[in-house]
């Protein structure tokens, strides 16, 4: 294909604040995972796919399959869908405790 440009897992995105390696970051509609360190303004190369381990708001239970959402403000995933960004879904049950902060979540790689 004379127009085939790359693959699109991943892309390359200029950081709206700065990220760490491993970092969820939103790009207007598109959300992805940083690759590496990068300051607010500077380019950083973002996992589009795959599945990841993200901090999630603590004191909330997820189960397979919930849908997952990115809150902007906080910078964390969030099952709630009021004012946030739906990134992918749970591909696994976490806790519901306090220190629970991580979870476990499948990109969806859409633009909403």
């Amino acid at each position: 294909m004379k127009n085939f440009v790359q693959p699109g897992n991943t892309i390359t995105l200029t950081a709206p604040y700065a990220v760490a390696s491993g970092d969820g970051l939103l790009v207007g509609s598109i959300f992805g995972i940083a690759a590496g360190a990068a300051a607010l303004g500077d380019p950083v190369e973002t996992a589009l796919v795959g599945i990841f381990d993200i901090t999630k708001v603590g004191s909330q239970a997820w189960t397979v399959g919930a849908k997952v959402y990115w809150e902007d403000t906080n910078k964390r995933c969030t099952t709630v869908a009021t004012d946030n960004t739906l990134i992918g879904v749970a591909v696994e049950a976490v806790a519901s405790g306090a220190g629970d902060t991580i979870g476990r979540v499948r990109l969806n790689a859409a633009f909403w």
